[in-house]
Formats: structure tokens, C-alpha cells, sequence
């Protein structure tokens, strides 16, 4: 027997979160059970619909989507989320799937990619771009990488607390240059190129740490 799947579209864009309901609504056995514009409206639709699917704008008016994401699956274990964005999150593609998130679509997706990515996730599968896929370093272990000093943490706890280099090197009495050389070295322990890469690496270790 086929069962209806119930889809939320959370999005505060009515003309996007309107088209993107009239598109889901062409799949069949898929029921769009609601619209929020708000993270709270989303939260206050999943208690009371209990949606199979959520597709979830990461940028809110009072929330973003990965802390939203995390909040939902810690709630609802059970709901699918596909995290729907306009601008360029690939590099927190892992960041995402530690949380749960079953798939990530740009607005920018074409009608046919939108519809084959819900209906995967319904049917427990998903779907990903395939400059990420080949990307992807399927050995890469967070705990290979060389570990950091305490100083090296404390930079990075700043990092991710949303200090800049300046703020940091004020925190720690230090020349900025001096936390450009600390975070390079950070860099080329974890093996990333970026900030939002050494974030998401240094994530993946503190959560390795809190299951032990």
C-alpha cells in the first residue's frame, strides 16, 4: 500500500515557497501540508503535522537552518530535512550530514532535480552534485589529523564563536599576522583550505571526543 508523505515547505520568500509547494505537489502519494515563513513557524507545523519531509531555507528571518536542522532531528528524529539555499553551502555539506540532513538543493535546481530529490528522500535515499561527490575523500578520518595545541584550540573556539583575526589577536595580545600564521598551521593540520573547512573539521573532532 501506498501511504501519502506529508511535505513542509519553510521558506520566507512567499513567491519561492509557493512555486516550490505547487512543484512538490505534482508527485504522486506527496501532500503539502503547510507553508512557514519562520523557524518558529516551522517548529509550531511539524508538532502539530508531523510532516515526513521538511524543506528548509537555510536562511531565516529568526533562525538558520543548520541550528534549526539540528534542533528538528533532535525532536523528530523521524523527519526527513532537505536543506533549500540560494547561496553556496558545499562546504558545509559534512557539517549537515553529521546533523541528519538527508539532502541539500539550491533554488537555483531545476523543477525536474527539485522533485527527484523528495521523492528520494522519501524513498530513503538522496541525491548529490556531482563536483561534490568527486570531492569527496571517503578515508578522511578527523582523528588522522595532527592534533592541536591549546593554544590552536582556543583560536579555533574563537573562530567558530564568530571572532575575526583582528578580535582574536586583541582576545590573545597578539599581532594579527601572528593569527594568520596560528590558523594556516591549523589549516594544514586538518588538511583544509578554508574557514569554513577548519570549522567543520574541528567539529567533527569535538563530537568524535563526546561519544567516547
Amino acid at each position: 500500500m501506498n501511504y501519502t508523505k506529508k511535505v513542509l515547505i519553510v521558506d520566507d520568500h512567499p513567491l519561492i515557497a509557493q512555486a516550490t509547494a505547487d512543484l512538490v505537489r505534482g508527485l504522486e502519494n506527496v501532500q503539502v501540508i503547510g507553508i512557514a515563513g519562520t523557524g518558529a513557524g516551522c517548529l509550531e507545523l511539524i508538532a502539530s503535522e508531523l510532516p515526513d519531509v521538511v524543506l528548509l531555507d537555510f536562511h531565516l528571518p529568526d533562525r538558520l537552518g543548520d541550528g534549526l536542522a539540528s534542533e528538528i532531528k533532535e525532536k523528530y528524529p523521524s523527519v526527513h530535512i532537505i536543506i533549500f539555499t540560494g547561496v553556496d553551502v558545499s562546504e558545509l555539506y559534512t557539517h549537515f550530514i553529521q546533523i541528519g540532513v538527508s539532502g541539500i538543493l539550491s533554488k537555483e535546481s531545476s523543477p525536474e532535480v527539485i522533485k527527484l530529490m523528495v521523492s528520494a528522500v522519501i524513498h530513503g535515499q538522496t541525491l548529490l552534485p556531482q563536483d561534490y561527490f568527486r570531492r569527496i575523500r571517503f578515508t578522511s578520518d578527523p582523528e588522522e589529523a595532527q592534533p592541536l595545541t591549546e593554544d590552536e584550540v582556543y583560536i579555533m573556539t574563537m573562530v567558530i564563536a564568530g571572532a575575526t583575526n583582528e578580535q582574536i589577536a586583541r582576545d590573545i595580545q597578539m599581532s594579527k599576522r601572528s593569527v594568520d600564521n596560528y590558523l594556516r598551521r591549523i589549516y594544514d593540520k586538518f588538511g583544509v583550505r578554508s574557514r569554513a573547512q577548519a570549522v567543520d573539521r574541528f567539529l567533527q573532532l569535538q563530537q568524535k571526543t563526546k561519544l567516547r
